[in-house]
């Protein structure tokens, strides 16, 4: 129980430390959730309080309806995808948003392939 904790605590304060950093920058912000099978992605106007673009792995685009999406390559397409997306909406710059998860793995794979695609952050 105690170790649980201990991990949730880390979890709690390192997400309050990024949330807080991105929201001090006043852009858009492109907010990453990760489950263990698929990946989020969503550019949030905060001042609006709404989403102005997603994508995620559960879209027939990025995979099929018999496919693993909760690896490294469908992170990159989610990422490339949100980054198209954005473009068709006239959006260059957005601040990073991981959460409480670290930079490494999927969530890298999709900021890398966000970048690749165009935005800015």
């Amino acid at each position: 129980m105690k170790v649980q904790k201990r991990v949730t605590n880390r979890r709690n304060r390192r997400s309050f430390r990024v949330r807080n950093r991105v929201r001090a920058i006043r852009k858009l912000r492109l907010s990453v959730f990760r489950s263990n099978c698929h990946m989020y992605a969503q550019i949030i106007d905060d001042a609006g309080s709404r989403t102005i673009v997603s994508a995620s792995t559960i879209e027939s685009a990025i995979a099929g309806p018999s496919k693993y999406a909760g690896n490294v390559e469908s992170a990159a397409k989610v990422g490339r995808l949100i980054a198209e997306r954005a473009k068709e909406k006239g959006i260059e710059s957005v601040a990073f948003d991981r959460g409480s998860y670290k930079y490494h793995g999927r969530v890298k794979a999709l900021a890398d392939a966000a970048r690749e695609g165009g935005l800015n952050f």
